[in-house]
């Protein structure tokens, strides 16, 4: 997920996350995983309000030292 800098801190983000989980349930999914870097402060304090909990890296990123893979049930 990107957004443009000049609407950066206007919830934006938080509005896709929330729609992104909510189509994830309608499709009877119970977690969602996902990938992002760790130069992305921003991006992972925003997944953990939002209740994301770090894991093990997974799949290709298991071994890529600056990626963060985060969880969360739905």
């Amino acid at each position: 997920m990107f957004v443009m800098p000049q609407v950066r801190g206007t919830g934006i983000a938080k509005k896709i996350l929330a729609e992104l989980e909510l189509w994830a349930k309608e499709l009877n999914y119970n977690q969602t995983i996902l990938e992002t870097g760790i130069r992305q402060p921003e991006a992972i304090a925003l997944y953990k309000r939002a209740g994301y909990c770090v894991i093990s890296n997974y799949g290709q990123y298991e071994n890529v030292a600056s990626s963060v893979c985060m969880k969360k049930e739905i």
